[in-house]
């Protein structure tokens, strides 16, 4: 064994030498068999030790390998084994490489050997190549040769990979090719295209695709293959199958790269000629993707060479041809080659500057002639389809150029075309005109003053008046688009013109009053994506909501939302700008805290005036604006505001509040039914507090979480009571661990506890320990499976039970306004994995041992557990949950059944053969439900019926004709959406079973 040898030979005990002596009987026996076993012997040794060998060791086994290249053939694999260690070894002697390879060359047949064999020969020619390259080079084109005569009938994808890397190395590092270009490239083309599938559990993990590439990067690695490769690709272009021509266009794509003129030449008639006919004639997007891709390198090829060459121009030529084949059918928007010939030419027009005016200066004229002749507006938005098409590509060269521009000397033309379409009564011509304009507006230098004053009118008009909502959303977010490259022309005409409006009281219906003011209030978010622009627009949105604030009806409730959706659109485009993000914080926080604590505290004074600002729906929506004017501070601006909030909410600190003369005292923490409406504002500062960055200290951070914790456990305002639970668990979540974390969460362990047990707050205390437990479990807090057990118990509890189970949700989803990421709360990324490992024995074993009344409840957790799982551990747990999840499908609550249909529907798709096994359970369950007087229900049924012929064929066709005869009754559902379900998945099963499915 060489396990016995290589460690005499590792510590010196032995020379290799006196190794070879000693194997003297076997390496000299006239038997081969013999032979080869000691050769095989020393072979194993040498791979293990080569690093040791001395010069003059290595020369003398090299001599020894060499002369046993003419041994018997059971002899070869060991030799060349042998040979391999010895290519490893730094002390190979010059001359020897080149001498190993020409015995190869000479003595081998090596295409007659095993595929191991055939692999070890192409590891040492690569391993001469890394280390040997100037010896190698020596050898001239016979190099080249003897490796072609090695390669030469190669069928193995694994030693085609090695193989192919060699021919790369071989041009790449400019070995000499000699004579044999030709029959280089015969001995790899002859593998164009690949036709390879990896066999059924492959251990090699080969794929059809690495070969492509592999062979691809050796076809595009030289000019001198360009003569032979041309009219190969051009042939497989002309061929049926769909593989090869894509094949051949994406090596056309990459040959491009490295061609020039020249290579070219001889071959542009033809490529052009297959490229018009399949763009013309396929059905294929891919195929069209590809040629399109191809024609565009073809041109920035042609045009690279242009700029090096002294040559004839081809690229002129090239283009006049497409322009001839593809300009007459633009004329002819509703024949169905307009759109293959503009892609067309837009492909050859994007390759350089030079092609893009060649194409333009032809086409630009005849588009906007087409335009102007045609009246039709499905003719006109195809003809401005294509104009974009080309205004487009113009952006990707940046500024006009005046000398060379076709598009500048069209200004008038284009801009008249453009403005057309935005007052055509048909919205989709609208919409491609809003398109365009935007990118006449990136167009640097393009429009005049006037034409910009005139773009900006369209905007307002589109948004605010357009009755199709399309139009007038399209046109916000073109403003929003084009403000930061013309912010002075929008915050001087478009911000005044939006906050007349809003202001304005004319005579008008109710419902065209709130639609005027809710795109006003839309518009003025959409355009604030400037700094100069917002510090305009956000004080027209506050003096608003302060307006609003002061009724007291549902209108006055929906119009403050709608004010904050516009501040949290504001805020949220503030947010990669420093300077946008401090100002917008510093302007709407204090002033939306001084609204809320004003409405407060005239709500504890028994005045109307405000009460609307205090409804929860209100408060809601300022959650996210406070949130997100803050997630993004930097870590000392963020101090610096948290130092003037904490006090307010804890000490009633109102300096730093705009208008601050209040009637009274806020105190939200204190005691007295009158303070109920101050106690609602902990909403907001959860909202501020749970969103700062981790590293931000928070003032009397213990003297907060306190307060909070008795406010959660105490308020009889679910509202309240719920903030301030959210509030504890995300200042809890980002505490650094320690004692003063353990003993607060001991505090609130002590306060849940008799709180779960009995009295009037057990649903208070539930809340607090479902958030708890959510901020710890997302931190991997040991504390946490102590938490989750006590949540564990309450499923077996008739009145809370049920919420209980519904907390299981809370536990696995993102949360919007807290404990997410994007708050900079502690979340690891495998806490779902985790969670399901360490709770759902529990949970299958909890459901075994309940009594009748309260399954449901361990099956409805369970459901919303599975539900946020990570798919793949769910097809992995599959097999032990099933029977679980077939049984969650016979329970009467339409959550349970909901969680459990949506759980097992990718799981069809995913897992199909686990699935059919139980393929009786599931027809029968999924048609009960189908009948279900929950809609949601039948939906998600039909769905999983549907999903069902994803599994084998032969396992389905019995149950075909009682499936589609079940899904005929909810083809009559009442609900237009189950209906639509039903004709999907009754089609799929019709279907079952018919030929080419």
């Amino acid at each position: 064994s060489p396990y016995l040898f290589s460690p005499g030979v590792k510590d010196g005990r032995w020379t290799v030498l006196q190794l070879v002596e000693a194997l003297g009987f076997s390496l000299e026996n006239t038997d081969p068999r013999t032979r080869g076993r000691g050769i095989q012997l020393l072979s194993q040794v040498l791979l293990q030790c080569y690093s040791l060998l001395q010069e003059k060791e290595v020369l003398h086994l090299v001599l020894f390998y060499e002369s046993r290249l003419q041994d018997h053939h059971l002899v070869i694999p060991s030799v060349l084994q042998g040979l391999r260690a010895l290519s490893m070894c730094e002390v190979l002697s010059p001359g020897l490489a080149v001498s190993v390879l020409k015995a190869i060359f000479q003595e081998v047949h090596v295409q007659s050997l095993m595929q191991l064999d055939r692999h070890t020969v192409y590891s040492i020619i690569t391993n001469f190549m890394s280390t040997r390259e100037e010896e190698l080079k020596g050898l001239g084109a016979d190099f080249t040769f003897g490796f072609i005569q090695v390669m030469d009938g190669e069928k193995d994808p694994r030693n085609l990979l090695v193989a192919f890397q060699i021919v790369r190395d071989l041009i790449a590092k400019d070995y000499a090719l000699g004579p044999f270009v030709e029959e280089l490239f015969e001995v790899t083309s002859c593998y164009f295209p690949v036709d390879f599938t990896p066999p059924p559990n492959d251990p090699h993990g080969i794929q059809r695709e690495d070969l492509i590439l592999s062979l691809r990067a050796v076809l595009a690695s030289t000019p001198q293959f360009a003569e032979f490769l041309l009219p190969l690709l051009i042939e497989k272009l002309d061929s049926e199958l769909q593989s090869a021509k894509l094949d051949s266009l994406q090596t056309l794509t990459a040959c491009c790269a490295i061609y020039g003129q020249k290579e070219l030449q001889e071959f542009l008639p033809s490529l052009w000629s297959s490229l018009r006919r399949e763009v013309f004639q396929t059905a294929s997007e891919k195929i069209e993707t590809e040629c399109l891709a191809a024609l565009h390198a073809l041109s920035a090829c042609l045009s690279r060479s242009v700029l090096s060459s002294d040559s004839e121009d081809l690229l002129d030529s090239f283009l006049s041809s497409i322009l001839q084949d593809c300009r007459h059918h633009l004329c002819e928007p509703d024949m169905k080659l307009v759109w293959p010939s503009a892609k067309l030419l837009q492909a050859a027009a994007g390759a350089s500057l030079r092609t893009y005016h060649c194409i333009t200066r032809s086409v630009l004229p005849l588009l906007l002639e087409q335009y102007t002749k045609h009246t039709q507006s499905s003719q006109r938005r195809t003809i401005l389809e294509m104009l974009l098409g080309f205004l487009e590509l113009q952006q990707k060269w940046g500024h006009v150029e005046e000398d060379e521009s076709t598009l500048l000397s069209l200004q008038a033309p284009v801009c008249s075309v453009v403005f057309s379409a935005l007052t055509d009564p048909s919205v989709q011509l609208q919409l491609v005109g809003i398109k365009a304009l935007t990118v006449l507006g990136s167009l640097q230098g393009f429009l005049s003053s006037s034409d910009l004053e005139l773009v900006v009118d369209h905007l307002i008009r589109l948004a605010l008046h357009e009755e199709d909502s399309q139009s007038s959303e399209a046109a916000m977010e073109a403003a929003g688009s084009l403000a930061p490259t013309y912010p002075k022309v929008f915050s001087g005409r478009m911000v005044p013109r939006l906050e007349e409006e809003l202001q304005s009281e004319r005579e008008e219906s109710y419902q065209n009053h709130c639609s005027m003011q809710q795109r006003c209030l839309q518009a003025l978010a959409a355009v604030s994506t400037h700094t100069s622009i917002v510090r305009e627009t956000v004080p027209v949105l506050l003096q608003h909501f302060q307006k609003v604030q002061k009724g007291t009806d549902a209108r006055n409730t929906q119009d403050m939302v709608s004010v904050c959706q516009s501040l949290h659109r504001v805020a949220l485009q503030c947010q990669q700008d420093a300077e946008g993000c401090w100002y917008f914080h510093q302007t709407v926080v204090p002033c939306l805290l001084a609204m809320a604590v004003q409405a407060a505290m005239q709500e504890s004074t028994h005045t109307l005036l405000g009460k609307a600002l205090l409804e929860e729906e209100v408060l809601a929506a300022m959650i996210p604006v406070i949130s997100a004017a803050t997630t993004h501070l930097s870590p000392e601006l963020a101090a610096q505001s948290v130092s003037h909030v904490v006090p307010l909410f804890l000490d009633g600190e109102v300096s730093f509040l705009p208008q601050n003369s209040f009637p009274c005292s806020f105190q939200p923490f204190g005691d007295g039914e009158c303070l109920e409406a101050q106690r609602r504002l902990v909403a907001l500062l959860m909202a501020f507090v749970c969103s700062l960055p981790r590293d931000v200290a928070i003032p009397q951070q213990e003297w907060l979480l306190r307060e909070l914790l008795a406010l959660s456990c105490s308020c009889n305002c679910p509202f309240t009571a719920t903030t301030a639970a959210k509030c504890f668990a995300g200042l809890v979540n980002k505490h650094p661990a320690g004692q003063q974390l353990d003993e607060i969460l001991q505090l609130a362990v002590n306060r849940m506890e008799p709180g779960l047990v009995e009295g009037p707050c057990r649903t208070q205390a539930l809340t607090l320990l479902l958030w708890v437990t959510k901020a710890l479990v997302l931190r991997y807090h040991p504390l946490s499976s102590c938490l989750t057990d006590k949540l564990l118990g309450l499923l077996g509890d008739t009145e809370l039970g049920p919420a209980a189970a519904e907390g299981f949700s809370l536990l696995m989803a993102e949360s919007p306004d807290v404990l997410h990421k994007g708050c900079h709360a502690d979340v690891r990324i495998m806490f779902r994995q985790r969670f399901f490992t360490d709770n759902v024995p529990k949970l299958v074993q909890g459901f075994h041992g309940a009594g009748p009344d309260v399954k449901a409840n361990y099956l409805k957790g369970l459901s919303h557990v599975l539900n946020h799982l990570p798919k793949p551990v769910l097809v992995a747990e599959l097999p032990t949950l099933l029977s679980l999840l077939l049984e969650a499908l016979s329970c009467s609550d339409r959550v349970v059944q909901l969680s459990t249909l949506s759980c097992l529907h990718p799981l069809l798709l995913e897992a199909p053969q686990i699935m059919s096994l139980h393929v009786d359970t599931l027809v029968t369950k999924f048609l009960n439900l189908t009948s279900s007087p929950t809609m949601a229900v039948r939906i998600a049924a039909l769905r999983c019926a549907h999903a069902l012929t994803s599994l084998p064929t032969t396992v389905l066709l019995p149950y075909k004709g009682r499936v589609i005869r079940a899904l005929a009754k909810p083809l009559d559902d009442k609900k237009r959406l189950v209906r639509k379900e039903a004709v999907a998945a009754r089609g799929e099963w019709f279907l079952l079973g018919s030929p080419g499915r």
